[in-house]
């Protein structure tokens, strides 16, 4: 069976277009699909904490991290004891020392990466932009929850420590999900 070229450069077309498509609607598709499914450390948004608390305590480590960004940001507690359900409430420290204002935006992770589907927040300072003016120093604070679920995942049931990860960028360097993506990848490959 011989296609005419004309066959042929309409079904060469088809399948340009459809493979531009899907490059243009991968990174959006994989940050929902993150934000669902809780792959790739990626924490979830809650309105509100469970009605049910569990009598196991899991240790939430906190780390921070900036990038390309000349600021201190810390947390002022390095980890808290929760109970699965309970809500824990934390607070972090940025600082700009220099003369020069900077507008960032925080990015999360959460490690193990398996647990991110059961990692909360509540109230997040991320993903919002923020104006961090010369010499001016910021409290963020941070709600979040463990879900009650996470006793019935045979793999996370006995998890004792989760640590929560925040990196300040700068907002115009700062590109979503590719950048956590990078970020996760470069986590994930220094056992961090």
């Amino acid at each position: 069976m011989k296609l005419s070229n004309a066959k042929v450069a309409g079904i060469s077309l088809t399948v340009f277009a459809a493979m531009l498509g899907l490059g243009f609607s991968a990174e959006p598709l994989y940050g929902t699909f993150c934000r669902v499914t809780g792959y790739g450390g990626t924490t979830r948004i809650a309105t509100a904490a469970p009605k049910e608390i569990v009598d196991q305590t899991i240790t939430v480590r906190f780390d921070t991290n900036v990038a390309d960004v000349p600021l201190e940001f810390r947390p002022l507690q390095r980890s808290q004891d929760v109970k699965i359900g309970q809500h824990g409430l934390a607070f972090f420290e940025v600082s700009n020392p220099t003369d020069q204002e900077f507008h960032v935006i925080a990015a999360y992770n959460v490690t193990p990466h398996y647990s991110g589907k059961y990692f909360n927040k509540l109230e997040c300072f991320c993903f919002d932009e923020r104006v961090i003016a010369p010499h001016e120093t910021k409290k963020l604070p941070v709600v979040y929850f463990i879900s009650p679920d996470m006793v019935e995942d045979h793999v996370a049931d006995q998890l004792e420590t989760i640590t929560l990860s925040y990196t300040f960028y700068e907002s115009s360097t700062y590109n979503g999900p590719k950048t956590q993506a990078a970020l996760g990848a470069a986590n994930s490959a220094t056992g961090g």
